[in-house]
């Protein structure tokens, strides 16, 4: 899956969890700050992740950093595809 294809995935998932239409995300989007994600919302955005990417998700390997930004959150997934394939 292309970083392009991820992010698409992002908008959609964070469209719906946060009930807001999301055009375009970019990088630096930081998620809590300028989205308002909260705890809940972050249970919710990764449940969808998993159901709609196939993504399989280790609470574990989980720290704040991975929700910084649009872009965090991309390499976090991007990297676990990564480790899917190998």
């Amino acid at each position: 899956m292309t970083r392009t294809e991820i992010v698409e995935h992002l908008r959609v998932a964070l469209s719906a969890v946060l009930n807001k239409e999301f055009p375009a995300l970019t990088p630096e989007l930081r998620l809590f700050e300028d989205l308002a994600l909260d705890s809940t919302s972050v249970i919710e955005l990764l449940m969808s992740l998993e159901d709609t990417m196939g993504l399989e998700i280790d609470p574990d390997e989980l720290g704040p950093e991975v929700f910084e930004s649009v872009g965090s959150l991309t390499d976090y997934v991007e990297d676990g595809f990564r480790k899917a394939v190998v």
